[in-house]
């Protein structure tokens, strides 16, 4: 199990697998992504103890310098936000649907985060940047008072950086839809 993860997240290729040469020798962590997504962009997320992943994410912000597009620590990741980056968590019926919509991978994972930590939400799945000009969004499922107040929280750490674009619940959200987002 992940005590922490961190991410950074850079506006270019070549500095981001720099900076990820650097997360790696900085301290004792695991790069868990690495890779480049739209528009042109570079991310690497690495997992490992708290300390460890603090002195890495700095080492990277430093090797990034002016490419640095945004970055987190997350000293003790939800264990759902994994599955939802890996394609989706297994969800049964939703009551409401939430989505987070931010600028960028680092946002909207600290946002999802968030989310998971201030309320009974579960995230359905997370779209990181690819084909959507680097913007990503997750959606989260349960009941419509959670939902709004887990949205909420999520919003509340992206828009504090100036990453949100868009935030909507839908309660009850037509079967259709729910088809489409699992």
């Amino acid at each position: 199990m992940l005590h922490a993860i961190g991410l950074i997240e850079t506006t270019s290729i070549a500095k981001g697998i720099e900076a990820g040469d650097a997360m790696a020798k900085t301290a004792n962590v695991s790069i868990l992504v690495a890779k480049a997504i739209c528009p042109g962009k570079y991310i690497v997320m690495i997992g490992g103890d708290v300390a460890a992943v603090q002195q890495s994410v700095h080492a990277a912000i430093a090797v990034a310098a002016e490419t640095a597009v945004d970055n987190f620590i997350i000293p003790s990741v939800h264990p759902s936000i994994m599955p939802a980056i890996a394609g989706g968590n297994s969800i049964g019926e939703l009551h409401a649907a939430g989505v987070i919509e931010t600028y960028s991978v680092a946002s909207c994972i600290e946002a999802a985060d968030a989310a998971v930590k201030a309320a009974s939400v579960e995230p359905v799945r997370m779209h990181l940047a690819f084909g959507i000009g680097g913007k990503s969004y997750v959606v989260l499922t349960g009941e419509v008072a959670d939902v709004e107040a887990a949205v909420q929280a999520g919003c509340t750490v992206a828009g504090d950086k100036g990453m949100l674009v868009q935030r909507v619940v839908i309660p009850r959200p037509h079967r259709q839809l729910i088809e489409h987002l699992l």
